[in-house]
């Protein structure tokens, strides 16, 4: 088990402290991922990819010949929109290292401090074009040391009996992630038309300092490493009811890479298709693309204090929908979000799109977001068991591995299907997610409810 300390005990508005710490450090360490984020598929796109610019970055023709190699010849904008996917597929394929460097050697504050300095030196090589790619390669190393295992001592400040807090205390968490997203595209988006983008980079690594010095500020209010077995000892095995329970978390996971398929290609071929079909000009004012990041991320904060009204007033009635029924409906609010860009798409065929469309696309992702993701967590926090319950906070975001990489191959489909027809299959998918968890569900809790009680 994680040990309490006297300090991670202390309580601010009904929760440990540390949980204040944290949620700042993943705001600023989210301004910064989604800051650089925004502008990465739009800065491949437009620049760094075309001939002239692509020849100075170290190692892209190796790179290239590889990806082509394994995904068939591509165009300027598949290249870049499969970048992205392997990108953000990665970015979440090696939290699952990082939780066993947590689980088994170092603890996860050690390793989070490790991916904080990654991070910090990616954003950096992001300034100069040469360095494009290894700055993409620390960046998904230092994703991996922080994300499973700072997402893992929000869970371990509380009490095995505290289920609902835990589940507020993850809303909370993703809160501090929604405020860093919002406010990085608007920055870095802004400095990146203004003063170019390298500019709009640079900032993002300023800011990961300033993530590190909130991360120490705040270390006394964390709950104690969970012990690693004495050298020469071995921790107990997993248990064959422990087994079981794992692989129905697993099952869980695989039900919401449906839903964030399309979450996904929201900020990929999405942030495309806002650049090229939508009406940007707004009072004389061209509305940055990568702005509409920064919509989705501000309307999950939005969504906060509106979905713990409603939640808190179904508890009374004691009708809150446990886990899985949160995380279906934020699979349908998620299918309506893809159907507003469809929609978008057949109004005007030939011409401009109303920038309505996406605003109330990235509005509804936003809505989608807080349903599923903190939910998904804290589930995972809850159930999975405790010694090698960093690993499986990272099995979390492994799922995004499988979905970046499934989203950047969907994404070649976008010129050949055209918009209508690519959207309406994110509409699908979505769709397909909610049906299963109403299908599934009610077995899913009451085994894992019993295996459980089994352990």
């Amino acid at each position: 088990m994680h040990a309490p300390t006297a300090r991670s005990q202390e309580r601010i508005w009904g929760h440990p402290k540390g949980l204040i710490f944290l949620a700042l450090t993943e705001a600023w360490e989210r301004f910064s991922f989604y800051g650089m984020r925004a502008l990465l598929v739009l800065y491949m796109v437009q620049e760094l990819l075309l001939p002239g610019r692509i020849e100075n970055v170290a190692g892209m023709g190796a790179y290239r010949g590889f990806v082509e190699g394994v995904f068939g010849e591509l165009s300027t904008q598949a290249f870049a929109s499969q970048t992205f996917g392997l990108y953000a597929g990665f970015v979440y394929f090696t939290p699952l290292f990082g939780g066993l460097l947590a689980d088994k050697w170092l603890g996860a504050k050690r390793v989070v401090m490790l991916g904080i300095a990654l991070m910090t030196l990616g954003h950096f090589a992001m300034v100069f074009d040469w360095s494009f790619l290894l700055a993409l390669l620390l960046l998904v190393l230092g994703s991996g040391c922080l994300k499973g295992n700072i997402a893992a001592q929000v869970g371990h400040l509380y009490e095995r009996h505290e289920e609902a807090l835990r589940s507020r205390g993850y809303a909370i968490f993703s809160t501090g992630i929604n405020i860093g997203a919002t406010i990085g595209p608007l920055v870095c988006g802004l400095l990146a038309q203004v003063y170019g983008w390298h500019v709009g980079f640079g900032a993002a690594g300023v800011f990961m300092l300033v993530a590190a010095v909130v991360y120490f500020s705040g270390l006394k209010y964390f709950a104690a490493d969970r012990a690693v077995a004495p050298e020469g000892e071995t921790l107990p095995p997993l248990t064959s009811a422990e087994w079981r329970l794992i692989g129905l978390i697993i099952a869980v996971m695989i039900i919401t890479m449906f839903q964030n398929l399309a979450f996904e290609q929201l900020f990929n071929v999405g942030l495309l298709w806002v650049n090229e079909r939508v009406d940007l000009t707004v009072g004389g004012f061209a509305v940055p693309p990568a702005w509409f990041a920064s919509e989705d991320s501000f309307a999950s904060i939005l969504a906060l204090p509106v979905l713990l009204a409603i939640w808190g007033w179904q508890a009374q009635r004691g009708r809150e929908p446990d886990d899985l029924g949160k995380i279906s409906t934020g699979a349908l609010i998620m299918a309506a979000s893809a159907l507003m860009l469809a929609l978008g798409s057949l109004s005007a065929p030939d011409g401009k799109v109303s920038i309505l469309f996406p605003l109330a696309a990235f509005c509804l992702s936003g809505f989608s977001f807080m349903y599923q993701w903190p939910t998904v967590l804290a589930l995972v926090s809850r159930r999975a068991p405790a010694k090698i319950n960093a690993q499986m906070m990272a099995g979390a975001y492994l799922s995004l591995f499988f979905v970046g990489i499934a989203s950047g191959f969907i994404a070649r489909f976008y010129e050949p299907l055209g918009d209508t027809a690519f959207w309406l299959l994110h509409v699908g998918l979505s769709a397909t997610g909610a049906v299963m968890v109403m299908v599934f569900g009610g077995t899913l809790r009451r085994r894992m409810d019993a295996l459980e009680q089994e352990g």
